[in-house]
């Protein structure tokens, strides 16, 4: 009788032990969950700013290409295109798809 209440006992603070540290393990992980999220979240929000960005190009330079003339001969300071709007002023379209307007002298020959 001796014996089973000893290993019973034994066996009793061994699960007592195991369930601490199976405790201890999850709030260590539940922390390096919370830390993922938080790098997921800002990853999904990087990448949904660069497609916001790229949508939005796409739509500038296809409204400008229809409304707007495309000057030929002449590129914008870094190679764009430059389109003509109904005032007659230049401009060309970046990466965000905002208009920059340029004078016509600091256009550039196109070489074909």
């Amino acid at each position: 009788m001796k014996k089973l209440i000893g290993i019973s006992a034994f066996a009793f603070l061994i699960s007592f032990s195991t369930v601490a540290n199976a405790q201890q393990d999850s709030t260590t992980v539940g922390h390096e969950i919370k830390s993922d999220a938080k790098n997921a979240g800002q990853e999904i929000k990087e990448g949904a700013k660069k497609v916001g960005h790229k949508t939005a190009e796409v739509a500038s330079k296809g409204k400008s290409k229809i409304t707007d003339q495309t000057y030929k001969d002449k590129v914008g300071p870094n190679g764009q295109t430059i389109y003509i709007d109904r005032h007659s002023r230049y401009y060309w379209v970046d990466k965000k798809g905002h208009r920059h307007y340029v004078t016509e002298v600091m256009l550039k020959d196109k070489n074909s």
